[in-house]
């Protein structure tokens, strides 16, 4: 089965680099045009829309200020017209150890986290989901984590709770505004080879990534894209609701 999505416009947030990268181009090889969303990493973003092609863009958004957000929804729409997907990738995690910093930086973490992870997928997704409603429905695809599920180590509450977070919010979606013909999706990964594994094996060693697998391999960005296309394309709608785990069996539920 060959997926075509010819015609198709499709939001990706922290789309300049690991996941996102590679949900991007996976997406544009099925024919989309690509809203290339990055933070700081402007240049490298601008290159990925060329090399992708199809019409795609890069869009520049610090999703840590709300009026970014609301700001890069309208941004792509005024360039793109229409918007038929989005894909919520965009997120950060901050070592935060409970008993090792001041309360005051603890909060400022978990704040900090809370608003690029959570409230910036509930912004963006607000947005989504007003535009669609307007235009026949379209399709959200929320990138959440293992930790939702399982728990993180305890300098990473904030980081578990917001992955958490998403994924209420996607099945509330999915609920609410299937008559729409709104669905939204969640995918779960669990380690991927990003900066983000890097900082945990630097921190805690090797171990406690590749002991808990089932396979031989760390996941990688491109073992997480095709499962985004196949939700992104219409194939799955009746799953509308569903969260997809792709953490090479380290965690099973």
């Amino acid at each position: 089965m060959k997926i075509d999505m010819t015609g198709r416009n499709i939001l990706v947030t922290g789309a300049s680099s690991g996941i996102g990268e590679a949900i991007a181009q996976s997406l544009a090889d099925a024919g989309a045009r690509i809203a290339i969303h990055c933070n700081r990493n402007l240049d490298r973003a601008e290159a990925l829309a060329r090399e992708v092609g199809n019409g795609s863009q890069a869009f520049q958004a610090n999703l840590a200020v709300p009026e970014e957000c609301s700001r890069l929804f309208l941004d792509v729409l005024d360039a793109f017209d229409t918007i038929h997907v989005l894909v919520n990738n965009a997120g950060i995690i901050i070592n935060s150890p409970l008993m090792d910093t001041s309360g005051e930086r603890w909060v400022e973490d978990w704040d900090t986290t809370m608003m690029v992870n959570l409230t910036a997928s509930g912004i963006l997704c607000r947005a989504a989901i007003t535009h669609f409603m307007e235009h026949n429905g379209g399709r959200i695809v929320n990138i959440a984590s293992r930790a939702a599920f399982r728990g993180d180590e305890p300098e990473y509450l904030a980081y578990a709770a917001s992955k958490g977070g998403m994924v209420a919010m996607s099945r509330s979606i999915a609920r609410a505004y299937g008559e729409y013909n709104i669905k939204s999706f969640v995918v779960a990964p669990g380690f991927v080879k990003t900066g983000m594994a890097r900082q945990f094996i630097e921190q805690f060693g090797e171990g406690i990534v590749m002991d808990d697998l089932a396979l031989k391999e760390l996941t990688e960005p491109k073992d997480v894209a095709p499962t985004v296309v196949f939700l992104a394309s219409g194939y799955m709608d009746h799953a509308t609701g569903c969260t997809i785990d792709i953490n090479a069996g380290s965690y099973v539920r």
